[in-house]
């Protein structure tokens, strides 16, 4: 098993995310996505292997670049670098994988009750109904902690850069039959006040257009 980080400027949290993935496995693969706050020194000096691009391409760039580089392995941990999620629940998701009951595992933030800002839920909900329009549902489609399977890994071609990614995957996993489940999660939401002063209408409206995008271009 492999465990992928996609991070950008993520220097203060990088070495516990890193340290508790360590647990699991010693292959930990940071992609440290242009970060200019010394993230890549603190993920080496952490344990982990770190590839970095010159650039900020955005979280799904960095996430494509770290399955590409590690799709020899036979299952892919996905997540995020600011503590988020909690690596300790990675036996969690990878058990339908190695049980042979899924490709696609995606750790949700609404099986279990949580304290997300309404922002983030109204916005998390609208593309998630973008995406289950027509079929079976699922509850969380944005949700950055996954596992991959390598089966899945080699059949499916990732193109989008950003946020929209999560959608991108699971549109393509469902269009080729893939079983995908949800297991439940904890999050903590760190840095409430810097992030709410982004702007989260453009950010979900760019979302859930791409989301719609890939559905109309999968016609899935």
């Amino acid at each position: 098993m492999n465990v992928v980080i996609p991070a950008y400027n993520a220097v203060k949290t990088i070495n516990r995310v890193v340290t508790k993935c360590l647990k699991y496995t010693p292959r930990v693969l940071v992609v440290d996505d242009g970060s200019k706050d010394g993230t890549a020194y603190e993920a080496q000096r952490s344990g982990a292997g770190v590839y970095c691009h010159t650039r900020n391409w955005g979280v799904g760039g960095a996430t494509m670049s770290g399955l590409s580089i590690t799709r020899d392995a036979d299952i892919v941990v996905v997540l995020d670098a600011d503590l988020q999620h909690d690596p300790d629940e990675i036996p969690k998701l990878i058990e339908p994988i190695q049980k042979g009951l899924a490709d696609v595992v995606i750790g949700s933030r609404f099986l279990l009750p949580h304290k997300i800002p309404t922002y983030r839920k109204f916005g998390i909900w609208v593309i998630t109904l973008a995406y289950n329009f027509g079929h079976k549902p699922i509850t969380d489609a944005q949700s950055g902690f996954r596992a991959y399977s390598r089966k899945f890994l080699d059949s499916i071609k990732l193109e989008d850069n950003g946020f929209a990614h999560s959608t991108e995957i699971l549109i393509k996993a469902r269009k080729q039959y893939f079983r995908i489940v949800e297991v439940p999660i904890s999050c903590i939401y760190h840095n409430l006040e810097q992030d709410s002063h982004s702007n989260p209408i453009k950010h979900g409206l760019s979302v859930l257009l791409k989301t719609i995008y890939w559905r109309i271009r999968e016609w899935n």
